[in-house]
C-alpha cells in the first residue's frame, strides 16, 4: 500500500490569490494615509500661525504696533521646518496678514494666511484647509 504524503506549503494560487488581496487593501490604504500625513503637516502650520500672532499681539499690546517676526523675536520655520512663515504689514504697521508657505506639495490648500483680525485662509478656493 502506497500512503500519500501530506503536502506542505502554499501553491502557486494561494500565493497570487494573497498577493491580490494585499495589493487591493494597500491600494484603498494607502491615499488614507497620505490624507492622514497632510492634515498632521497643516495642524502644523495652522498652530505656528496661532502661536505667532499671540506673539505678535503680545508685542503690540507692549509697542503699540506690528512689526517683523524677528523683531518680535518669532521663528520663520516651523520646528519640523514644514512651513516657512512670513507677515504682511500694512496701515502704518496697525494691521498684519501671517503667511505659512509649505515646503512640502499641498496642492489641496497650499499657503495657510491668518489676519489680525483672525481671518483665516488658503491659497485656494478650499475654504476648510483650517479645519482639516
Amino acid at each position: 500500500m502506497k500512503m500519500k504524503r501530506k503536502q506542505k506549503g502554499f501553491t502557486l494560487i494561494e500565493l497570487m490569490i494573497v498577493v491580490a488581496i494585499v495589493s487591493i487593501l494597500a491600494a484603498v490604504a494607502f491615499p488614507s494615509y497620505q490624507q492622514h500625513v497632510l492634515r498632521g503637516n497643516r495642524a502644523e502650520g495652522r498652530t505656528a500661525l496661532l502661536d505667532a500672532a499671540a506673539r505678535l499681539e503680545r508685542y503690540y499690546s507692549d509697542n503699540n504696533k506690528f512689526v517683523a517676526l524677528a523683531t518680535a523675536n518669532i521663528n520663520t520655520a516651523t520646528e519640523t521646518g514644514k512651513y516657512n512663515l512670513g507677515i504682511a504689514l500694512a496701515n502704518s504697521d496697525q494691521n498684519y496678514v501671517l503667511t505659512a508657505t509649505p515646503t512640502f506639495v499641498d496642492v489641496a490648500c497650499g499657503v495657510l494666511t491668518l489676519s489680525n483680525a483672525g481671518v483665516k485662509g488658503s491659497g485656494t478656493a478650499d475654504s476648510d484647509c483650517w479645519n482639516r
